[in-house]
């Protein structure tokens, strides 16, 4: 589980918006903090990344993944956020056991450094991604932008990953400003309707002036005045 407010605030960050990625991908399984046991019959071989994504097999909820019941299918993508108390005894193991059951892309973010790390299978064995500022994951898509303060990441469709809070907020601004919008139109077509009966009450006018005139020809024409030469 997450030691610390940061950690949990950037698993639930990267696992959420992960599945906001791919709400539509029916084999595509996400998951955050999930035992993932490689080996059937050994239950001392296991790992739970802080994220880790399949591709390959259906969404829905598991205990744990077992992959001798996935068809065999190891997570391709994992996320580790780094805590002060992480030791690289620790974290040689995991690479380790990433590399030897079948990873392809394994990342690393020290939220206290603002220090990213990323790892690509090549072979049997990982190597080392030289450059991640501006790295686009080969399996997710999104892009990876270190700023001096922070870790910003970024899908394939320009939208960055935001947390909880932030997505709340943007909703929260999408649905005032359909509002403003609304009122907006509703507005114009009050507009356009006072427009119209304005319109419509000056043409009642002119048609009773019409008339008016026309009686008052009729009368002239009755009591014998040459109209046509007034």
């Amino acid at each position: 589980m997450a030691d610390n407010t940061e950690q949990f605030a950037w698993i639930v960050k990267i696992k959420e918006n992960l599945e906001i990625l791919f709400p539509s991908s029916a084999d595509v399984f996400i998951a955050g903090d999930l035992f993932w046991y490689p080996v059937q019959g050994n239950p001392n071989i296991k790992q739970a990344p802080d994220t880790m994504v399949v591709f390959g097999r259906p969404k829905g909820k598991r205990s744990s993944y077992l992959q001798w019941n996935e068809d065999n299918i190891p997570p391709q993508v994992v996320f580790e956020i780094l805590l002060p108390g992480n030791t690289l005894k620790e974290m040689a193991k995991k690479l380790q056991f990433y590399q030897r059951y079948g990873v392809e892309e394994y990342y690393i973010y020290d939220p206290a450094k603002n220090d990213l790390n990323g790892l690509l299978r090549s072979g049997d064995s990982f190597e080392v991604i030289e450059e991640m500022n501006g790295w686009v994951s080969p399996r997710l898509g999104i892009r990876f932008t270190l700023t001096p303060d922070n870790l910003e990441i970024v899908s394939p469709t320009g939208q960055k990953f935001l947390s909880p809070v932030e997505i709340d907020q943007l909703r929260e601004q999408e649905r005032q400003r359909a509002e403003r919008e609304c009122q907006e139109k509703e507005a114009a077509l009050q507009e356009l309707e006072a427009a119209s009966q304005a319109k419509e009450a000056a043409l009642q006018e002119l048609e009773k002036e019409r008339d008016r005139y026309q009686e008052l020809l009729a009368k002239l024409k009755k009591k014998g005045i040459d109209t046509d030469n007034l």
